[in-house]
């Protein structure tokens, strides 16, 4: 039976009149629908044991019909057990099945997932399972045993039932390793512990080095029945609880019902720090709540720890930097990596930059996985320190003398401390590129270096490095190493550090810059619309002033921004960027404050009346992929690391930055399941609508394939949306293999441990990827939204470290330089093209693709969409009542 969705991802953007929007969240969102009642949006660990049972079932099967001699009686310290194998050979024979398991650890996971289920059990009923000689296991022989003559009927059933248990194989594996003693975990269970301490809410303002501790001495605990009282208020405080799954209330004498906790929230720890009673009742709200639980002793025992493990350096009696030892550095970290001894938690802007100056090495990167100052600091310092100020410092530090020590010490100590100093803006400008270039101080401070180091030959050669970077990856794309000798940098001047105009073109040819200017469409009242050229960051002001020569002097004018269900929202004179931050099927109108009240949407924000299914009738779903593929790759690769930043946290302006690209591709994923639900819902005849739903499924599983996964999730929330989720006699039409691949994608959608599975596919997958860009959002506005920037006055370093490893990801994605899987890329010259094979490659379907490649283009270039869920619902309930 197919299970429908009743959730949709919603990119939920919010801003106060006429600012730039700010992500509020990401997350599923219910979407009403008085007719469906079903929720699929349940996690995966609470799957129905049948289906474990079943699954065990068929791994049984195939066991015993492919290596009947593996489970036999066993003897071991002079006793006997009976028709057993040992957890290495479970182990050993699942990884040479070739059922696509990759891993130990994935295999290990299933075995897991058995002895959870009761389908394996321990000869001495030990309740976790381990991969090694000496430890036996039997199946449930009685109830798995197959009818005389079965087999397996269907592979592809028993390759789904395996990825339904390596789906729960990773929560197995970190259930077991909550269960067991801390004394007891190993490392590899310390890491995945850690791992999930990064992704739970309670504990993101802790350091990386306290969740660290947390995961040695955290303790599972579990309640299996609702009105439960886990402590009463006036008991002793003992423990300090995370809910880790479930809910509960908190109770309060002569109040009642106070509050209500959910997944991710915490309690108990006010009672341990001051070491009063408990303040109030705690009752489980659900069935089967899942806590993680850290003993007093414990608690007190990490509070001396990190403090024993922290430096704070003070200046004029007040602290100016706080470091962390790197317990995670150990015996494995070279001995030059010196940096690397001491975490920087916290500090003054200036006291960061001086201390990543005396750390830092010669060919320090922006993207060293082991020494991750540099990188953090100049991915993140917008936030907390103006560019200006940075520039004032790296002069300051690059004309300061030292005051101690013999002149050959001075001299020795001046002349590295200046490299350093070149290395950073080397990297700085390698970084930021053309966004540098507007700004004066930045400018004067380019040609002051530039000035210096031409003055000592030993420094000349480095201010040549970062054009010689900044042109690397054009040549290298074009397959050639070299630097041609006609664009080598002039010595000194700032075009040395900031490249030629030629060499200012991005990689990515439609990126978008804060000074391109682009036709701004602006409707009237009357629905007419007025078009002005204008910089992608100019304010309201600039364009209501532009249009004033055309609009009426009958009063006032403002810009208003209207959405298809007619909401308003007036722009606020400063605001910026406006145009490009429009969302889905949303317009700008110039309006009077008399015309403001009768304002309604233009004709177009409704979305189409009939849609385009014969149009996509021509065009197999490979090809579908292809194109958008391609398409979502020029506008993935334009966005620029820091446009993310700047679009979560607001920092003071920043010259010439805009984050038009990230909010070109939010809109884009809104367009694209947007547009699946229209077409599905525009489709009247129901033959054709079944059709077209399997196309779209199909079209899910190449971008997939194509590692296209941003486009992936936002093609199976168009399916998934309820108004397409409700129409049954469509999906039953469906043959099963297509509801059967259905199914397996949908498990890369489930949001339960946050994105596990999602995460744990990404994390195995090759560059070139796109990914999901919301998701990326909802991390970082995680992390933004969870940490003060502030902390006692100091900036709080840890939270820049964790944002700049977010955007790594970006670049990690991006470490290639042509699209991910591009059918439509040009082939080399040497692969001539088969036609009867390009003809196969392309008919997975009935219909091979009769439209060129540039309509196709254009089609899904100027995709029509209807964005207004309670439309939907009604052309749905039209379709099929």
């Amino acid at each position: 039976m197919h299970l429908f969705r009743s959730s949709s991802y919603e990119i939920r953007v919010e801003g106060e009149g006429g600012s730039l929007p700010r992500i509020q969240g990401i997350r599923w969102t219910p979407l009403l629908d008085t007719e469906s009642s079903l929720d699929y949006g349940h996690s995966l660990t609470q799957a129905s044991s049948d289906r474990i049972w079943r699954a065990g079932k068929l791994l049984y099967i195939h066991l015993t019909s492919t290596r009947p001699g593996l489970i036999r009686d066993h003897k071991h310290h002079l006793r006997h057990h009976r028709q057993c194998c040992s957890g290495r050979e479970l182990v050993d024979w699942l990884l040479s099945t070739g059922l696509a398991l990759q891993t130990r650890s994935q295999a290990i996971g299933i075995c897991q997932v058995l002895v959870d289920g009761g389908v394996l059990t321990h000869v001495k009923q030990e309740w976790h399972f381990q991969d090694k000689d000496t430890q036996f296991y039997r199946f449930a022989e009685l109830e798995l045993s197959p009818d005389p003559g079965a087999g397996l009927r269907d592979a592809e059933e028993l390759l789904e039932a395996l990825a339904f248990l390596a789906q729960l194989g990773p929560d197995a594996l970190l259930t077991m390793a909550l269960r067991k003693p801390p004394s007891q975990r190993t490392e590899d269970e310390l890491e995945l512990i850690f791992e999930e301490l990064l992704h739970i809410k309670a504990v993101a303002h802790l350091s990386r080095s306290v969740k660290r501790e947390l995961a040695s001495v955290l303790m599972f605990e579990s309640h299996q029945r609702a009105g439960t009282v886990l402590f009463s208020q006036g008991d002793k405080g003992t423990s300090w609880y995370i809910i880790w799954k479930g809910s509960v209330n908190v109770v309060t004498h002569g109040k009642g019902l106070v509050a209500t906790l959910h997944e991710g929230d915490d309690f108990g720890q006010l009672a341990l720090v001051n070491d009063a009673p408990r303040a109030a009742t705690i009752i489980l709200r659900e069935d089967n709540c899942h806590f993680l639980r850290v003993d007093k002793q414990d608690f007190n025992h990490i509070l001396k720890d990190v403090e024993a493990n922290t430096v704070r350096l003070k200046e004029h009696g007040k602290v100016v930097l706080v470091l962390q030892k790197n317990l995670q550095g150990g015996s494995s970290q070279p001995a030059t990596a010196q940096s690397s001894r001491y975490l920087v938690m916290a500090g003054t802007p200036e006291k960061i930059l001086e201390h990543l100056l005396e750390f830092m090495r010669l060919d320090a990167t922006l993207y060293d996985p082991v020494d991750t100052l540099l990188g953090d600091f100049l991915l993140t310092y917008t936030v907390f320190m103006p560019t200006s100020q940075l520039c004032r410092a790296l002069l300051h530090h690059f004309r300061a003398e030292p005051m101690e020590g013999s002149e050959q010490d001075k001299a020795t100590y001046s002349l590295r401390k200046r490299r350093k100093i070149l290395r950073l803006v080397s990297q700085w400008v390698l970084l930021y590129g053309r966004l540098l270039q507007g700004d004066r101080s930045t400018t004067a401070l380019l040609q002051n270096l530039a000035d210096l180091a031409s003055r000592d030959p030993r420094l000349g050669g480095m201010v040549q490095e970062p054009a010689q970077e900044r042109r690397r990856p054009r040549a290298l794309e074009n397959g050639d190493g070299s630097v041609s000798p006609q664009s080598k940098p002039q010595a000194q001047s700032s075009v040395t550090w900031l490249g030629s105009q030629e060499e200012a073109v991005l990689s990515s040819t439609c990126a978008l810059r804060a000074q391109d200017k682009v036709p701004y469409e602006i409707y009237r009242a009357d629905h007419s619309c007025l078009v002005t050229v204008l910089p992608i960051n100019a304010s309201v002001r600039d364009v209501l002033r532009a249009l004033a020569p055309r609009l009426s002097r009958d009063g006032e004018h403002i810009l208003v921004k209207v959405n298809s269900a007619g909401d308003k929202v007036g722009l606020q004179l400063d605001a910026v960027g406006v145009f490009t931050a429009l969302g889905l099927n949303e317009r700008l109108f110039a309006v009077s404050m008399e015309e403001l009240s009768s304002l309604t949407p233009h004709p177009e924000q409704l979305g189409p009346q009939v849609g385009s299914s014969e149009t996509l009738t021509l065009i197999s779903s490979k090809d579908l992929a292809s194109h958008l593929t391609d398409y979502d790759w020029n506008l993935f690769k334009s966005i620029h690391q820091v446009e993310m930043l700047h679009y979560i946290t607001r920092p003071p302006k920043f010259h010439d930055v805009t984050t038009a690209n990230l909010e070109r591709v939010m809109r884009r994923f809104n367009e694209l399941q947007y547009w699946v639900a229209t077409e599905l819902c525009l489709c009247n005849e129901v033959g054709r609508r079944a059709q077209l739903l399997r196309k779209f499924i199909k079209l899910a599983a190449h971008l997939k394939e194509q590692k296209n996964l941003n486009s992936f999730f936002a093609v199976m929330f168009g399916v998934s949306n309820t108004a397409v989720s409700r129409l049954a006699r469509t999906w039953e039409k469906l043959p099963h293999k297509i509801r059967k691949l259905h199914s397996v994608l949908e498990r890369m959608l489930d949001p339960s441990w946050n994105h596990r599975v999602y995460r744990l596919a990404v994390a195995k997958l090759s560059p070139p990827i796109i990914p999901f860009v919301p998701l990326l959002l909802k991390d970082m506005t995680f992390i933004h939204e969870g940490n003060h920037t502030l902390a006692e006055n100091l900036i709080n370093f840890e939270k820049m470290h964790m944002m700049a490893k977010t955007l790594r990801v970006l670049q990690r994605c991006r470490g290639h330089a042509h699209a991910p899987l591009s059918p439509l890329r040009p082939r080399s010259q040497h692969r001539p093209e088969d036609p009867k094979a390009v003809r196969m490659s392309t008919c997975s379907e009935q219909s091979l693709s009769v439209r060129s490649p540039v309509s196709t283009w254009a089609y899904l270039q100027h995709l029509r969409a209807i964005d207004s869920q309670k439309e939907l619902l009604r052309l749905s309930r039209d379709l099929e009542p």
